[in-house]
């Protein structure tokens, strides 16, 4: 998807060591599912944040990253650049931006094999992330929230 960004806080370098990704001004929009002081954006650069973890998520949790999907979609819209990004760009940024390309007309197996396609193999790799998608984020949040 032209202008969508699926990324995350650190990664490794061509000798395999760790290095941060500080982002700057890369992006119109960043979306981040984890705050780490020092990695960005620069002011002026509008800024998501909704920390969720790697495992089960609540339904307010799976309603922010359906709120989070549709934002991204809206900017991707407007013609500006988003950035979905958790720790290392792998689930959480994945269920995200996995879910905005369902909600523009991808089935949830389409949307899967496109991020693995283009990310990594190992991107979705939290099987109950990949549940949520194929049963829909909608369903799956209203069963969240009748279990509690």
């Amino acid at each position: 998807m032209p202008g969508l960004w699926m990324g995350g806080h650190e990664f490794r370098d061509g000798s395999g060591q760790p290095e941060f990704a500080v982002v700057r001004k890369d992006f119109d929009v960043v979306q981040s599912l984890l705050r780490l002081p020092g990695y960005g954006p620069d002011p002026g650069v509008e800024h998501h944040v909704w920390p969720i973890p790697d495992g089960p998520l609540d339904g307010t949790q799976l309603a922010g990253v359906m709120r989070l999907a549709q934002a991204a979609n809206e900017a991707l819209d407007a013609g500006r650049s988003v950035l979905v990004r958790c720790y290392h760009g792998y689930n959480r940024s994945g269920l995200v931006v996995a879910h905005a390309l369902v909600q523009r007309g991808r089935s949830a197996e389409e949307a899967i094999e496109l991020i693995r396609g283009r990310r990594s193999p190992w991107a979705l790799h939290n099987k109950l992330f990949v549940e949520y998608l194929r049963a829909g984020l909608a369903t799956a949040r209203l069963l969240e929230e009748l279990a509690e």
